[in-house]
């Protein structure tokens, strides 16, 4: 009996950290819709983007994270070759606004970078997790105070860093979706995708 008991709570353990761990949206999801600010204070739609193009959605973790800097600072640099396929991007993080100035400055980005207060559209677009203690503990102890710089209260969250590209009618048909955090997605790649 005990055998039986240990077998269900390891089963039921499993499904439910299963549960918290995010799978990001798979392509033909219709992609949540959004209206957050931008770097500049302007109010930016998923809505509006998607009438002048195919919309490449990337979630980053914040200006801290080098391998985020050298995505956005990659897509900046080609920022052309994708508005010449009409794409519109937009990158989203749960930093607070004085963060994203200080990503503006690292990567020179000129597209929208919008603050996602308290990770509810990570959530919806299910690339959320919640980051345990410890990491809190060892980022704190490298001079990053992760619930201070992401304006969270008790629970720290950041977004796995993924990208989506969705298109006119709202549909996902591209996603990247890795939780390795040093890994990213050529904008080669990218541009491939954009439709």
């Amino acid at each position: 009996m005990k055998a039986l008991f240990l077998t269900l709570f390891t089963a039921l353990s499993l499904a439910v950290s299963a549960q918290d761990k995010p799978e990001g949206l798979f392509i033909n999801s219709k992609a949540p819709e959004f209206n957050l600010k931008d770097q500049n204070g302007k109010s930016v739609s998923l809505k509006d983007l998607r009438k002048k193009g195919p919309v490449l959605i990337v979630f980053y973790r914040g200006n801290w994270c080098p391998y985020c800097n050298k995505e956005l600072k990659g897509l900046q640099d080609s920022l052309q070759l994708l508005t010449e396929k009409s794409a519109q991007v937009v990158a989203i993080t749960p930093e607070a606004p004085e963060g994203v100035q200080e990503t503006v400055k690292k990567t020179g980005a000129s597209f929208p970078i919008l603050y996602d207060a308290d990770a509810k559209l990570a959530k919806a677009y299910a690339v959320a997790y919640q980051v345990d203690a410890r990491t809190i503990s060892r980022m704190k102890a490298g001079d990053i105070d992760l619930l201070k710089t992401n304006n969270q209260k008790e629970t720290a969250w950041l977004p796995v860093p993924a990208v989506y590209i969705v298109n006119r009618d709202g549909t996902i048909t591209y996603r990247y979706f890795n939780e390795n955090f040093r890994q990213r997605p050529s904008v080669a790649e990218l541009l491939k995708q954009v439709q």
